[in-house]
């Protein structure tokens, strides 16, 4: 690409009023929080054999696995050097890096120091997540809802711990920590008292949540599933569910673009949920037929949901996370196709003239909008993308093509030593 390039399509976009060198300017400022759980498919640091259940499998053997903490920060120093701008980490607690081994629900903030000092050295935000799978206290796809007072009290005390750790992240990085809350809790075949589960979880989720914190340095979110393998029948914590308690109780809801049935547009559901709640957290992946977290493609539900985020003024109110984890292909390669690909589809939604477009809706000339939002894909965006790779310096094109695949070249024979 040429400089010449580039200003003609600076120029073709201001023809329709838009600002490119503004756009560029505003995504830079758009962290985005990338799962450490790709880097090593969801295993963690804890030594603990009971699998990842709730649903969770990462499939395929590619090599290159990151084995201990200092090979997934190596891996992602080397992803975040190939995505433009500056992000965020989402940590699960199974990912402590410590010589102790500490029971979930004695985990501490010292368990994470060497994770913090890195994210201060290389300017990352840290967001977290409790770890209620994979572990023998979940081996029922219960945890917060399970009948077992004892059980449920484990859990509870690993929620609060969490919450302690991420408010402690918030407070050493000066940035608030998005702690969000998953559970597995269901039944693989159909539930007789459903509305007993979902009191317990309430009242689980209230008593973990009772200690105040600084929203500076903490954020608690909770996060709904539409089903997963071993709770077909009955998910405890549903949409609906969460959707009301985080109305009620005001903490961040979290929406899973894997976590719907796959028919519905959850580009749709962000509009709607922002009026019953201040913010958001999104993860973002690509389920095909359930939610297997495939690595996310600049496809029309990815489009979908940044011109939402970009159109309704939502940016500001949301958090934007991702969720996916494929063993078949190089781990740190779905990290950078991955983020890069949501940084393309923010970037295409601030190149539209959102302006125009609204003014043709409200005035119900549906024809002109039908001309414009397809004349538009025609636009020269992946000239702007790759101007806004030069300046952040990151390669594009053929050069990531190398850099990615000289990357994992290196890191190739960790499975076998």
């Amino acid at each position: 690409m040429t400089r010449t390039d580039f200003a003609a399509a600076r120029d073709r976009f201001a023809e329709w009023g838009v600002d490119a060198e503004a756009a560029m300017a505003r995504l830079a400022a758009i962290p985005i929080s990338v799962h450490c759980w790709q880097g090593d498919d969801v295993i963690g640091f804890e030594g603990i054999t009971a699998g990842s259940g709730g649903g969770i499998q990462a499939t395929g053997n590619h090599p290159g696995r990151a084995r201990t903490p200092a090979e997934l920060r190596a891996d992602l120093d080397f992803a975040y050097a190939n995505i433009p701008g500056t992000h965020r980490l989402n940590l699960h607690a199974s990912y402590l890096d410590s010589d102790e081994t500490p029971a979930r629900d004695e985990l501490e903030y010292r368990h994470f120091e060497p994770w913090v000092a890195w994210a201060k050295e290389n300017g990352h935000g840290l967001d977290f997540n409790p770890t209620f799978f994979g572990h023998p206290n979940a081996d029922d796809n219960l945890t917060l809802s399970h009948p077992d007072r004892a059980i449920r009290d484990f859990w509870i005390r690993h929620g609060e711990r969490c919450r302690e750790i991420a408010a402690r992240f918030g407070q050493e990085l000066g940035s608030p920590c998005v702690n969000n809350n998953w559970v597995p809790d269901g039944y693989k075949d159909i539930p007789v008292d459903r509305m007993a589960a979902r009191m317990r979880l309430e009242e689980s989720l209230d008593r973990m949540f009772a200690v105040p914190f600084d929203r500076a340095h903490l954020l608690d979110a909770v996060e709904s599933k539409l089903f997963g393998l071993g709770v077909e029948a009955c998910t405890v914590g549903s949409h609906e569910f969460y959707f009301g308690y985080a109305t009620r109780k005001g903490t961040l809801l979290c929406l899973d673009m894997g976590h719907f049935h796959p028919t519905e547009n959850i580009a749709d559901k962000l509009s709607a949920v922002s009026l019953s709640v201040d913010e958001m957290l999104l993860h973002v992946s690509r389920p095909m037929r359930w939610d297997s977290d495939h690595v996310i493609l600049l496809n029309d539900d990815i489009l979908a949901m940044a011109q939402e985020l970009v159109f309704a003024d939502l940016l500001g109110r949301t958090h934007i996370g991702l969720d996916f984890f494929d063993a078949t292909i190089a781990r740190t390669t779905a990290w950078v196709i991955g983020t890069r690909n949501m940084q393309k589809a923010l970037l295409r939604a601030l190149l539209l003239p959102a302006d125009l477009l609204k003014r043709t809706e409200r005035e119900l000339n549906f024809t002109d909008r039908l001309i414009l939002t397809e004349e538009l894909k025609d636009m020269p965006h992946a000239v702007i993308w790759e101007e806004f790779c030069h300046r952040q310096d990151v390669p594009a094109g053929r050069a990531l093509l190398n850099t990615l695949n000289g990357y994992q070249a290196s890191v190739a024979n960790r499975n076998q030593e």
